[in-house]
């Protein structure tokens, strides 16, 4: 049985999400459709690619990803698979597909859905969620072959992924690209970033000593590892988020340290 994720910033209060599967389900009774995120921020092209490319590596070998968050809908951007080694990708050709692409080891191949034979019919300019993907994939489901369901394509649209730098004093800047239901600050900044031995972490002029291992550590903001491994700020029983008042693109410090301070506290509480 085939598995279909959807990802969408159609939110759940609308039946397009529902409409989406009736149409996958209308082609392909047999797929099993699942739910990766529909509350994506609506046209957050950056935060939806992040989504899913935490996500995309744990379903099994041949799981067709169906990302809509399609702001340039009905204008000239293309509709796009991406052929990887163990999964495919279906959306449009605005960066949806950044993280996902840049991890593939190896290259992914891609094709411009060019064959409307597989498409519904009237195509509307505002649903191509519903005329465009949802039935590619599921015709992708039954057997079709890419090559069937478009022409190739050498490159892609794609949106700048965040990496931390380093500042001439040694310090290494990241920042938030992600803050999760729980209000945790998840950044750009991998654990293979980090500098050795001991480091402190500061945001918005809070210094946290060192690393924690879990979110219930030590009272107050706290420095962690997310299970993807990137470095998080997070802060006990409560939203780091709400608490610095951060948003995305808020920068984020780490240093190595030099003095003595109380493990996993934060020094401006």
């Amino acid at each position: 049985m085939t598995v279909i994720t959807l990802t969408t910033d159609f939110g759940t209060d609308d039946a397009y999400v529902s409409i989406m599967k009736g149409v996958i389900l209308s082609i392909n009774p047999n797929a099993n459709i699942v739910d990766i995120c529909h509350t994506v921020r609506p046209q957050n092209i950056t935060q939806a690619a992040y989504i899913l490319s935490t996500a995309a590596g744990y379903f099994p070998e041949g799981t067709i990803h169906v990302a809509v968050i399609d702001p340039g809908v009905g204008t000239k951007r293309r509709a796009v698979l991406l052929v990887g080694p163990n999964s495919y990708y279906i959306g449009p050709d605005n960066g949806v597909f950044s993280y996902v692409a840049s991890q593939a080891t190896p290259r992914m191949h891609a094709f411009e859905l060019t064959n409307e034979r597989y498409w519904l019919h009237p195509v509307s300019h505002t649903f191509h969620g519903r005329d465009i993907f949802a039935p590619v994939a599921a015709h992708l489901s039954i057997g079709v072959a890419p090559h069937e369901l478009g022409t190739p394509i050498t490159s892609l649209s794609g949106v700048t992924l965040s990496r931390p730098y380093h500042h001439e004093d040694g310090t290494l800047i990241g920042k938030v690209i992600h803050i999760d239901h729980f209000g945790n600050l998840i950044t750009d900044i991998m654990k293979e970033d980090m500098p050795k031995g001991r480091v402190f972490i500061e945001v918005f002029g809070h210094i946290i000593d060192d690393i924690s291992t879990s979110y219930e550590d030590e009272e107050g903001l706290l420095a962690i590892f997310g299970s993807d491994d990137r470095l998080e700020v997070s802060i006990t029983q409560g939203s780091a988020a709400s608490y610095l008042r951060a948003k995305i693109g808020d920068e984020v410090k780490v240093g190595a340290t030099k003095t003595s301070l109380r493990t996993g506290k934060s020094k401006n509480q």
